[in-house]
């Protein structure tokens, strides 16, 4: 189920143990457009400071309450690598925090997260579990730990909360401005940003796919999408209150001419269809 970036960014965070604190932003790759990291404040608890939290941990929220457990205690988080979360976080900070929890890295492997697609831990039969296996958790973290030191001055990870607002621009032209992100909630990938096209003219909220997003300027706040003005204005409207369907999803993709992200799991004929968006 996919799931607004801003409702993720309400939840409280509840250790095995008692109360961490209020997520506060998120942080995603923006080479894998994936979130790698909740942003908590821990209010007094720990003197507000600001902790990562990595969905590996996370459990299945209470939507109603507004609240998500994480598998750690509020010691585990306490005694954290402390990171600046108001300053860039290298490659080398997540070698540090993800040593310290023991979680893999998620770069360098075949998978969004590494070793596989979603996020979890390392299973029984990989590290430490053996060692053929063993061997070969630590030389893939050995890896790991090389591109974090050559990648240290490429910030890779951006503040979901900072996006938003930020002009699109498209092939010809500019049209809209970033309204937020849905986030599958399995994965932790993020499928669409919304796109708000109501300050060009009296128009609606429609779905871009990071995939088709051709760059983003940062210190202009502009996010290049390779579409045309006419295919966002005639792109089927997006309603945050009514959940996104499957048959809704494929309408957004057909309308726009392109395969599907879930295309490699099954494919349907009906998905290959003309593009019926674009100028």
């Amino acid at each position: 189920m996919l799931r607004q970036s801003k409702d993720l960014q309400n939840l409280a965070i509840s250790a095995t143990d008692g109360a961490i604190g209020d997520v506060k932003d998120l942080y995603f790759d923006d080479e894998a457009w994936t979130i790698r990291y909740l942003v908590v404040d821990t209010g007094s608890w720990l003197a507000s400071r600001k902790v990562l939290i990595s969905p590996i941990a996370a459990g299945q929220p209470d939507w109603a309450a507004k609240l998500m457990p994480v598998s750690l205690t509020r010691e585990q988080v306490k005694n954290s690598p402390d990171i600046d979360t108001d300053r860039s976080v290298t490659r080398q900070h997540e070698t540090d925090y993800l040593n310290y929890y023991s979680y893999p890295y998620y770069w360098g492997g075949m998978g969004t997260w590494g070793t596989g697609q979603l996020p979890q831990p390392y299973l029984p039969g990989y590290a430490g579990y053996g060692s053929t296996t063993a061997a070969r958790a630590e030389a893939d973290k050995a890896q790991a730990r090389t591109e974090a030191r050559q990648s240290d001055g490429d910030p890779h990870l951006r503040s979901c909360k900072a996006v938003v607002g930020y002009h699109i621009s498209v092939i010809d032209g500019e049209i809209g401005h970033v309204q937020g992100m849905l986030v599958d909630e399995e994965s932790w990938t993020i499928r669409y940003f919304v796109v708000s096209t109501s300050n060009w003219w009296l128009g609606h909220d429609v779905l871009v796919a990071p995939q088709w997003i051709t760059g983003v300027n940062w210190v202009d706040q502009t996010v290049s999408v390779d579409l045309t003005r006419d295919a966002l204005k005639q792109a089927p409207e997006y309603d945050p209150a009514v959940p996104l369907t499957r048959e809704m999803e494929i309408a957004v993709f057909q309308h726009y001419g392109r395969a599907g992200y879930w295309s490699d799991e099954t494919h349907d004929p009906k998905d290959d269809v003309p593009n019926r968006g674009e100028a």
